[in-house]
Order: C-alpha cells, then structure tokens, then sequence
C-alpha cells in the first residue's frame, strides 16, 4: 500500500493544487460562475497526471527520456478508463458552466460565495471529490503497462453499461434544458417537468451520472486484482460509486431539490400526484423522497 499511495501523490498534487490556484482567483473575485468548470479541468489534469507522470519525472527533471509517450503506448484498458471519465466530466463541466453564465451564477452559492473562507472551502471539497470519484481511473493509470490484463467480458459489460448511462444522463440534462428553454419562450406554462426520462425518475440525470460511476469502477477491477496491487485494491476503488451515490441521493443532490419542490409546489395537486407516481430515484424505486 505505500507503494500504491506514493505513485498517487503526483495525482494527489495535482488535484488540490488546480483547485487551489482556482480559488486564488475566483474566491476574491466571489465569482462561482465557472466552479463546475474547473472541477472538469481538475478531473481532466488528474487523469494526464496518473498516466504521464513517470514519464514528465523522466523528461524534465531526470533528462532521460527524449520525449512523452503517445497515448497509444497505454494498455487498453488505461486508455478507456482515462476517455470515459474525461467524456464524463468534459460533458457535465461545460454544460454546467454554461447554465451558469446565462445565468448570471450558480443558486448554490448565492450566499456562500460572499464569504471567502466557507466559498475557499468548497474549492478543496471539489478536489477531495475530483480524488475520491476517480480514484478507480488513477489506481489504474499508475501500474506499469505491461501488467493490466486483456479485456474481457466484464470490460465490455462495463463499457456497455458506460454508453447507456452517459446517454441516460446527458439525455436528461438535453431534455430539461429544452422544457426552460420553451418555458422561458412562453410555449408552456408549466411548473416543473414531468416528461420524458423524467416522467420515470424525479432526478434521472443523477441516475445516470451513477451508472457511470459504477462502470468506470467496474472497468477498472481486472487489473485492481492482479498481484501488483495490495489486496483490497478493488474494494477501495469501489469509494467512487459509493460516494456519488452518498453526495447525490443523501446530501447535496436529491434533498435540497425535492425540499424545494416542496417549497415552492408543495400545496399544488399536480406536485402531490407527481411524487405519488413517479419514484424519487431509481425508476423501479420509492415515490417519496
């Protein structure tokens, strides 16, 4: 395990330093606009980290190596990995930053942003989740090349699996940013969505965000057993589909939004018969919250 965990310190850095010196920036500024953003460019350095990191010690500071490898150079599994998470949070980055710059800001931190210590915060908290949600990908992106299996049925399950989540979120997100858009064209007056994907879940972009959780940790197990890792490997990884699930089904996804349905909905009839018929979560799931 020390050896596992000193390969990770590079990533460890890399993770609070972004964000770090995000913060720097935008605490001062109490500008939360781009927060999702750069919780996609932390993900995104991480991954380059986990996999290049021997070799950028190599290049410019040990001045053995002539030049960086091509991701090719990868095992295939360190290649999908590394793609699928980057797809995830590239996605969820870019269109959460957007939806923040039309407008105006993110909700979240209306309050928060104006004070620096607790808005200073919430910048490492993102680097602990960037770290504990990608675990899988950089345990897997430390270990030499040479000894990650070939892929195999549960590969492609996980991959399988990846492409129906990734498609039932961005789906979700699609479907709710056109139902604003024709809200705030005046083509409908109603007061929360209740089609689509989200007339089988209440939060089934949240859904789908664990699908892809759960099968980036499922891809990365072949090679989390093999004897190079202590053992264990695959249950610590396992921190990344758990934890999704704690932050979005118990703590800052689904509550805060199903107490402001209540909040603004809660006397309507039609609210009342939404969250009768249609399950919180899962779509074979309970109703209520």
């Amino acid at each position: 395990m020390p050896g596992v965990f000193s390969k990770l310190l590079p990533v460890i850095g890399s993770a609070y330093g972004a964000q770090i010196l995000f913060a720097s920036i935008f605490v001062p500024q109490h500008n939360d606009k781009f927060y999702d953003l750069c919780g996609s460019v932390g993900y995104l350095s991480t991954i380059g980290m986990s996999l290049y990191f021997p070799a950028l010690k190599a290049k410019y500071l040990e001045g053995t190596l002539a030049s960086l490898p091509s991701i090719l150079s990868f095992a295939p599994r360190q290649v999908l990995i590394s793609a699928a998470l980057g797809l995830w949070t590239a996605r969820l980055g870019t269109y959460l930053a957007s939806r923040a710059i039309q407008a105006g800001g993110d909700s979240r931190f209306d309050e928060i942003k104006m004070h620096p210590r607790r808005f200073s915060f919430y910048w490492v908290a993102q680097a602990t989740w960037i770290l504990l949600v990608g675990l899988p990908v950089y345990l897997c992106n430390i270990a030499p090349v040479g000894i990650h299996p070939p892929l195999g049925t549960r590969d492609y399950a996980a991959i399988g699996l990846f492409a129906g989540s990734f498609i039932f979120e961005v789906v979700a997100d699609m479907q709710k940013h056109y139902w604003r858009k024709a809200k705030d064209a005046k083509q409908h007056d109603e007061k929360f969505l209740t089609s689509g994907l989200w007339g089988i879940s209440r939060h089934p972009n949240y859904v789908g965000e664990i699908g892809v959780q759960t099968a980036i940790w499922l891809l990365s197990t072949s090679s989390l057993q093999v004897a190079y890792y202590p053992r264990g490997m695959v249950a610590l990884a396992m921190a990344s589909p758990l934890f999704t699930y704690y932050i979005l089904r118990k703590l800052s996804g689904v509550p805060p939004l199903e107490r402001q349905g209540d909040k603004r909905f809660g006397s309507d009839p039609k609210w009342q018969d939404y969250k009768r018929t249609v399950p919180v979560f899962w779509p074979w799931g309970g109703y209520q919250a």
